[in-house]
């Protein structure tokens, strides 16, 4: 049985650039239930950043981003043992 937590919540970020610089250590997730969704908001969040892999982004300010589809999920931890590890080998190579 998967647990997942909603939570609405208010995030603050300061600039504390030179001494504090976001990393891949935290990144905040968009899960998405249409294809629209996903294009829509990985547009606006990766205008001025850059596009990595396996939906991930960073914005123009460094922060990491997942934009994921809530398929997804399902997918990778899906019962059948090669169809998980051939949608997690797909989504390495994927850009969005």
């Amino acid at each position: 049985m998967q647990l997942i937590y909603h939570l609405a919540t208010e995030l603050m970020a300061l600039k504390g650039r030179p001494h504090f610089k976001f990393t891949e250590a935290i990144s905040l997730v968009v899960n998405c239930q249409t294809q629209e969704e996903v294009d829509k908001f990985w547009k606006k969040l990766s205008e001025g950043g850059e596009k990595l892999r396996c939906w991930s982004l960073k914005d123009k300010f460094g922060l990491s981003w997942q934009v994921v589809p809530t398929t997804l999920g399902e997918l990778l931890a899906d019962e059948d043992p090669e169809k998980s590890r051939r949608v997690t080998v797909a989504m390495m190579k994927w850009i969005k």
